[in-house]
């Protein structure tokens, strides 16, 4: 499947072993804030040690993993531009932490700011008709940091994040994309304010 990757925040294509994509062809995309260093590392070391097997980098998503034909692709990107245009860059605070527990054995830190500008890209990305799909939730930014593990490492993640925080402007957002066969690929960056 062809992917991009990101180099100095320009997607450029990689080519395909198969050739050019069939209609039948699809990929995995899902769009996040990434959080910063030192949070960042921080964060994903920690959802590494509760003994999390998605311990993938620390992130608030925006869409959550959703699969689109690779055709769709550039139409998607250029909505996403769109939604990126017309957003501007706002201050994010994560704070504390929470858990969705009992309902699914998820712990998080909260955002303590940025609930709203979170929400509205968040809708305003879901808005194109490729990225519109069924929920079993409603969105409510947060950052994993421990998911379906043993309940005494939800508890400590949720007990040692406690007193976590963490301030930083957001000033984009990032397409990933998985084919399946490797782990989540930054596929290209999005400022916003254009």
């Amino acid at each position: 499947m062809g992917t991009q990757s990101v180099a100095g925040g320009v997607a450029r294509s990689v080519d395909r072993r198969e050739g050019a994509p069939d209609a039948g062809d699809t990929v995995q995309i899902g769009i996040a804030v990434d959080i910063p260093e030192p949070w960042g590392g921080m964060l994903t070391r920690r959802r590494i040690e509760a003994g999390d097997p998605q311990a993938v980098p620390a992130h608030v998503t925006l869409l959550g993993p959703t699969e689109i034909p690779v055709t769709a692709l550039p139409a998607v990107e250029k909505h996403l531009a769109a939604v990126a245009a017309v957003h501007l860059p706002f201050t994010l605070h994560l704070r504390g932490t929470g858990t969705f527990r009992p309902v699914t054995q998820v712990v998080f830190v909260a955002v303590a700011a940025g609930i709203s500008e979170c929400e509205l890209l968040a809708g305003a990305i879901r808005a194109a008709p490729e990225l519109r799909r069924e929920t079993r939730f409603p969105y409510h930014p947060h950052v994993t940091v421990a998911q379906d593990v043993a309940p005494e490492a939800l508890d400590k993640a949720y007990e040692d994040l406690a007193d976590f925080s963490a301030l930083f402007e957001v000033e984009s957002f990032t397409l990933f994309s998985h084919s399946g066969q490797t782990r989540w690929q930054p596929r290209r960056d999005f400022r916003l304010g254009g």
